[in-house]
């Protein structure tokens, strides 16, 4: 039937023609060792590059077997290359004194290297944060420009966000839901000691969301308020602050005094041993009425010992 597409799409036209082995030739053809000096990393690559425990065991493994799965790396039009896949081994190769990086060329244009980049990253047993909010940042801006629909308004985050079409299907590919894709993304707009502290644990998801919508000045009055207190914001007092900010009313007087409330889960605790604390307490009171007769207790020995200094300092 005329203008019937056909069932499958050949991607290229000599895979029609040529072997199995003939394929695996030309993909051997593209793997080549490449001088270290010559492959510059991506750029605003998103994932750290540490040097740790799990960096000293690959130096040993690329000493003693060489680079096993090549890195990934594309042609620039300078004739530099530019790494996709492989910060890892690009670095533990230098660290280990070698000159060349075993890398697998490939034929990819920015929007597509990026989009490689940000899976070949995501094997990694430990992503932070920041690096999570950064690869889907630079993703989502890599499926827009190829195509993808912005109309559609994102969930409880308060505003539209440019490729939601392309945030559920991002979704689809990974174990982020659409909704925590979108909260990774509004982290982007932290100050960086913020996003340290995200990092670090010490701010949960939902406040570190809250405190993106507000603008630089204000993110860094906060910053100065946890290093004062060393405490860090509550959900619901990030909450406060992001509806003054938008109503126009937060100062650096209101963060302050927001920051300043005491929070349930930073008063100070004393803890008691049960065992200890029922030795001393006499068998015919019931322990409902444990906690009274500890402070009264108190309160008698606090007296003794004010008895004692009066009579001692005359």
């Amino acid at each position: 039937m005329a203008g019937r597409k056909s069932d499958f799409t050949l991607t290229k036209l000599d895979d029609l023609f040529s072997t199995q082995e003939q394929r695996d030739e030309e993909k051997l053809s593209k793997i080549r060792d490449i001088p270290l000096t010559e492959i510059d990393d991506f750029p605003d690559h998103p994932f750290k590059v540490r040097d740790d425990e799990d960096m000293a065991q690959l130096i040993e493994s690329i000493k003693e077997r060489g680079v096993i799965t090549p890195a990934t790396v594309r042609q620039k039009e300078d004739g530099r290359y530019e790494l996709i896949s492989g910060h890892r081994r690009k670095r533990a190769c230098e660290l280990a004194g070698f000159d060349t990086l075993r890398c697998e060329v490939v034929d990819l244009n920015r929007d597509e290297a990026t989009i490689l980049m940000v899976e070949s990253n995501y094997q990694r047993s430990q992503i932070l944060p920041s690096e999570k909010a950064y690869a889907y940042k630079m993703r989502l801006e890599a499926m827009k420009r190829q195509g993808e629909r912005t109309d559609l308004t994102c969930d409880p985050l308060g505003d539209k966000l440019a490729g939601t079409k392309s945030v559920m299907l991002l979704a689809d590919k990974s174990d982020d839901s659409k909704t925590q894709i979108q909260r990774y993304i509004r982290l982007t707009n932290l100050v960086p000691e913020l996003l340290d502290y995200v990092d670090e644990g010490r701010i949960k998801m939902r406040p570190a969301v809250e405190l993106s919508f507000l603008d630089e000045d204000s993110q860094r009055d906060v910053v100065d308020e946890i290093d004062l207190n060393d405490a860090t914001p509550s959900h619901d007092q990030t909450i406060r602050m992001r509806k003054f900010f938008e109503e126009g009313k937060l100062t650096t007087e209101a963060i302050q005094a927001i920051m300043s409330e005491e929070k349930p889960n930073q008063r100070e605790k004393i803890v008691l041993r049960g065992d200890r604390v029922r030795q001393l307490i006499p068998k015919n009171i019931p322990i409902s009425q444990t906690e009274d007769f500890v402070c009264k207790a108190l309160e008698h020995y606090n007296k003794f010992l004010r008895s004692r200094a009066d009579r001692d300092s005359r």
